[in-house]
C-alpha cells in the first residue's frame, strides 16, 4: 500500500496528462487543484476546486499535502511550505526543489520581481515556449521519483 500522495497545483499546469498517467501506471492517488476560473476534469484524479482569490488553490494545496506526498507546482512559495512539511516538490519543468535550491530560488525571485518595480520597462522577456521534449522531460523525472519513493516505501 502506497502511503504517499500526488497534489498538483493545476491551474494552467501544463502537465497534467502526464502526471495523470504516471499516477494511474503507479495507483498512487492524485489530487489535482484549481479555481473556478478553470475547468479540469480527471479520469484519474479527485479534482478539488478551489474560489478564485489571491493564491487561493496555492495555500489549498500546501494545507493539504503531508510529509512524505509529492507536490508539482512551478510556485516557489508553495514549494516552500511543501518542504518545510516534508513533502517532495517538482517543478512543471521536471526539476525538483530541495533544502538546498529553495532559499536561492526565493531570493532570486524577489530580486526580479524588485527589478519589474522599479524598471519603466514593463514587459520583461518570458520563459521559453513550452514544447513536447519539456513534457517528455518532464514525465522521465516525474516516474523517476515516484519509482524512487515506492522502492523507499517497501524497503523501510
Amino acid at each position: 500500500m502506497i502511503s504517499f500522495q500526488i497534489f498538483v497545483d493545476a491551474d494552467a499546469c501544463p502537465v497534467v496528462p502526464e502526471i495523470e498517467r504516471i499516477a494511474r501506471k503507479h495507483q498512487v492517488p492524485l489530487h489535482l487543484f484549481c479555481d473556478t476560473n478553470h475547468v479540469l476534469q480527471s479520469e484519474v484524479g479527485e479534482v478539488h476546486v478551489i474560489g478564485a482569490g489571491a493564491d487561493a488553490v496555492d495555500i489549498a494545496v500546501a494545507n493539504a499535502c503531508k510529509k512524505g506526498d509529492v507536490v508539482v507546482t512551478q510556485d516557489y512559495g508553495v514549494a516552500a511550505m511543501v518542504l518545510g512539511k516534508g513533502g517532495y516538490v517538482v517543478h512543471q519543468n521536471g526539476w525538483q526543489y530541495t533544502s538546498e535550491n529553495i532559499d536561492r530560488l526565493l531570493y532570486e525571485r524577489y530580486t526580479v520581481k524588485k527589478a519589474r518595480r522599479s524598471s519603466k520597462k514593463t514587459h520583461l522577456k518570458g520563459p521559453h515556449k513550452r514544447t513536447a521534449e519539456n513534457n517528455e522531460r518532464f514525465a522521465a523525472k516525474f516516474d523517476w521519483l515516484i519509482v524512487s519513493l515506492k522502492r523507499a516505501e517497501t524497503h523501510s
